[in-house]
């Protein structure tokens, strides 16, 4: 095993899903320029999520779907025409 590949600068950082505002606390090395004063008073960087276990329909059991910027309705506006004849009945 090589020496010295591993991150040394592991500090406390807060993981926040913005789809739903659950946050959790960790250990990371992850930069980040945002903070946060979590549960316990303190203030720690912030990393936002898109997604964790709490918003995700494998972990929910619920079908939900989650739109970021669009990209649903960008890749509708796509492939309508596409969308559109497989639809209609060939004769």
């Amino acid at each position: 095993m090589k020496k010295d590949i591993h991150p040394k600068d592991y500090r406390f950082v807060v993981f926040k899903d913005m789809s739903n505002g659950y946050a959790f606390l960790t250990k990371s090395t992850v930069k980040s320029r945002e903070t946060i004063v979590f549960d316990d008073g303190k203030e720690y960087p912030l990393i936002k999520l898109e997604i964790s276990n709490t918003s995700h329909p494998y972990f929910t059991g619920k079908m939900k779907l989650v739109d970021t910027a669009g990209r649903v309705d960008k890749f509708k506006s796509r492939y309508k025409q596409h969308l559109q004849n497989k639809e209609k009945p060939t004769e």
